[in-house]
């Protein structure tokens, strides 16, 4: 009889083998994940919309592709399927129902995975934690009173439980490689564009947010990436296609790399001494591994990177929500979302068009500053945040205080990852460091626009030097 305690914490291209060798039944691993989500997910709370009923239909058809029978996860923010709810973590969607697939939908369908349900987000995908009004908050399984992530974190949450192998995530600011590293995945964010937000969206505001997932393995996460990616007609943004798959990059010679890497943020108080301790940890194994490694970084304007970031994803939001008022009023709306989210309306729509334009050629100028630096090195090293993942209401909001407030706290926990949001960048979180209190700190690896190929090669080539695949949360 097989062990499906054990084969549910298998990375997808290994359950993948097992039902196409006969070994298992898709019903049966299928039902085992069920089993798993309804013994663990009352305590962390990660799924908030279970489509079990879906899932078994899909498992007893005739499945094909890559992951074919694998049990997979969507984020309730972005997650568009066709018949069930898509709430955004807002009070003000909580009845909303999808009357059609995504593409991207449609390309995980085809490649074989079962999805069982949508996960917990933040509001709209604004806080680097999930903790909605709407659902409560998700807990970390590496320890219960402490952030999963946000955005993505009910899907990082899952993926870490031992839930499903990987997860959907989509990441406007870090929203997939934050609640990698607060739970101990693999993340990557790929290039801007890499895969389409067809058919309701051309991009987001300033081509910040890019879809992908949370994963257990290096090789799930490039093959992942092989069946989503891809432009749709239309598409206004499309980065060159790679040489070949990105599964055959896993294990692949990275060649010795030129490494530059931070341990501090300009202008910004010090970074948590366990974030510090991390990123010198990775930068001394890519040493090991033969790699150039040095103490250097970009040449750019930070804090005018990142006031020119909040304005045009702030005056997204407000964008999102005039679309919605257009139905049902903004009186409506307004009293239905979550008071920090109205604070930042407040504030967003007091910019004027020229501060907008303003802020997107700052970005602009300042991605090709950082753009040079790839002239003297192959990666960008740092911590993925500046902090161990932090307790529960961290970021909470006091109605009536300034919002920006809680904007400036929310980037003191990642100084980081919103930069490769703005120049479009593919960055990674890779699982490389537990501190004393046993949490997992992420190392950041950011590579050239376009290259993602690259950082599978380094990150298989790390993953073999410190495998992470037998750490587990304790239950």
């Amino acid at each position: 009889m097989p062990d499906f305690e054990e084969i549910l914490w298998l990375d997808g291209t290994a359950q993948a083998s097992l039902i196409l060798s006969g070994e298992i039944l898709t019903q049966e691993l299928i039902e085992a994940a069920i089993r798993r989500i309804e013994e663990r997910n009352p305590a962390l709370n990660a799924i908030v919309t279970p489509m079990f009923e879906e899932a078994r239909r899909t498992a007893n058809s005739a499945l094909e592709g890559p992951f074919a029978g694998v049990p997979y996860l969507l984020k309730d923010l972005g997650g568009v399927y066709n018949g069930v709810k898509l709430t955004s973590g807002s009070r003000l969607l909580k009845d909303f129902v999808s009357d059609h697939d995504s593409e991207l939908v449609v390309r995980l369908k085809r490649a074989g995975l079962v999805i069982l349900g949508k996960t917990n987000t933040p509001e709209f995908g604004l806080m680097p934690t999930t903790e909605p009004l709407l659902f409560g908050p998700c807990h970390n399984p590496w320890r219960d009173d402490v952030t999963c992530g946000g955005s993505s974190g009910g899907s990082a949450a899952a993926v870490a439980a031992g839930m499903t192998p990987m997860a959907h995530a989509n990441d406007g600011g870090g929203s997939i490689r934050i609640p990698a590293s607060c739970c101990g995945l693999f993340g990557l964010k790929p290039t801007r564009g890499r895969i389409t937000h067809a058919p309701d969206r051309g991009a987001s505001p300033g081509g910040f947010a890019g879809s992908h997932a949370v994963t257990r393995s290096v090789r799930d996460s490039a093959a992942l990436l092989d069946a989503t990616a891809g432009p749709a007609p239309g598409d206004p943004y499309f980065p060159p296609s790679p040489e070949r798959p990105y599964r055959e990059e896993v294990g692949a010679d990275p060649g010795k790399l030129r490494i530059g890497f931070s341990r501090t943020v300009a202008g910004e108080d010090a970074l948590h001494g366990d974030c510090i301790a991390a990123v010198e940890d990775a930068a001394s194994l890519c040493a090991d591994l033969g790699h150039e490694v040095e103490e250097a970084e970009p040449a750019f304007d930070r804090n005018g990177l990142m006031d020119a970031f909040t304005v045009v994803f702030i005056a997204g939001l407000s964008s999102g929500l005039d679309a919605l008022a257009e139905s049902d009023g903004l009186d409506f709306v307004l009293e239905r979302i979550e008071p920090l989210t109205h604070a930042l309306y407040d504030r967003a729509v007091t910019f004027t068009v020229s501060e907008y334009l303003t802020a997107e050629q700052t970005i602009h100028k300042q991605s090709r500053e950082i753009a040079a630096f790839y002239e003297d090195y192959d990666i960008w090293l740092t911590p993925t945040l500046g902090e161990p993942p932090v307790p529960l209401g961290t970021f909470e909001f006091t109605p009536g205080s300034d919002p920006m407030e809680t904007i400036h706290r929310a980037l003191k926990f990642v100084p980081f990852t919103p930069i490769c949001n703005a120049t479009g960048q593919p960055a990674m979180s890779v699982p490389l460091f537990w501190n004393d209190e046993g949490l997992p700190i992420g190392a950041h690896f950011v590579a050239e626009y376009g290259n993602e190929s690259l950082l599978f090669r380094l990150a298989r080539q790390l993953e073999q030097s410190r495998p992470w695949d037998q750490r587990r949360p304790p239950e």
